[in-house]
């Protein structure tokens, strides 16, 4: 059964765009094999500065990725992942079935009428 997820890499932020993009498709390739799981985003964040270091290191390239996947397929990709020396951090997390949509009430306002009896 698939089901969906959410990932958020950190990259080393010496790395260019072309090397960031090389690993995200090996990454990715582990996740699509033999049909099994289809890449739905992939979000580039960019450089940002970090809250605390991570490994010596305070600015780190952001991205984002969500994909649809069967549980077997993760063990191997978060390994190569976490082997990855270019990825300072990573975070898989099950991805929100839906969105609750916003319930709309109509407030009721008092009429003018009711106004001008209560100041009378």
């Amino acid at each position: 059964m698939t089901r969906r997820y959410e990932t958020v890499y950190i990259f080393d932020s010496a790395l260019d765009e072309p090397a960031i993009n090389d690993k995200l498709n090996r990454f990715h390739a582990l996740l699509t094999k033999e049909g099994k799981g289809t890449i739905s985003n992939v979000s580039h964040w960019g450089k940002r500065t970090m809250t605390y270091k991570i490994k010596k290191k305070d600015v780190g390239y952001y991205v984002v990725a969500e994909f649809q996947a069967t549980g077997d397929l993760l063990p191997e990709y978060e390994r190569a992942v976490k082997l990855d020396e270019g990825v300072l951090r990573y975070l898989v997390v099950e991805a929100a079935r839906e969105q609750p949509k916003p319930v709309v009430t109509a407030a009721v306002a008092p009429e003018e009428d009711e106004l001008d009896e209560e100041e009378a």
